[in-house]
């Protein structure tokens, strides 16, 4: 499993493989099965979760009991929730297996530790921030500006590898719309021309 971490974080800088050592040697390996959460809302999130294989997702319930999805997260990305993990409060969200996922964790302390003991995962670690920020940034102006049909469309292009792994009711609330909507949508783009 940490082969895929390792492929993954040689693509973002260059690093010794003694400094992967010291990485492999605080992380730990986790299996997930499908539906096992590994964060509820009240919980304190104190760890980085990289996905080797599988599918998750960030989400949290509105006041009406509904769900919202946040974020889905799939083979070689991030799942965490940012704001519980800097403040150290309680979240007020849920973390998911969609599919049985493998996953590798880093507890905060040991990964704080090693950001400062080997600065090319500091470097990585930068940028992948400052590419979360740039996410987040296209993502809600995606939400305030596009149509149903433009957020369905850049959802599927922007992420194929999630599109056909997580039930269209997630979907829909990834994309802040009803099932109905989005049912219509898909109809009217696979109808034959």
């Amino acid at each position: 499993m940490f082969d895929v971490f390792e492929n993954y974080l040689r693509a973002w800088v260059a690093i010794s493989q003694q400094e992967l050592q010291l990485i492999r040697d605080a992380s730990s390996e986790k299996a997930l099965r499908k539906w096992q959460s590994i964060l509820h809302d009240g919980e304190v999130w104190k760890s980085n979760c990289f996905i080797t294989s599988g599918c998750c997702r960030l989400y949290r319930f509105g006041k009406e009991g509904t769900d919202h999805t946040m974020r889905f997260g799939v083979e070689n990305w991030w799942m965490t929730d940012q704001e519980s993990y800097n403040k150290g409060t309680p979240s007020e969200y849920n973390i998911e297996a969609l599919t049985a996922s493998k996953v590798i964790i880093w507890t905060k302390e040991s990964w704080e530790e090693l950001l400062v003991t080997i600065p090319p995962l500091n470097v990585f670690h930068d940028r992948l921030l400052a590419r979360a920020y740039e996410t987040s940034q296209r993502r809600i102006y995606s939400l305030i500006s596009g149509s149903a049909e433009e957020k369905y469309l850049e959802f599927q292009q922007t992420y194929p590898q999630v599109f056909n792994k997580v039930p269209l009711h997630m979907v829909a609330s990834y994309l802040g719309i009803s099932r109905e909507t989005l049912s219509r949508i898909r109809r009217e783009f696979t109808k034959p021309t």
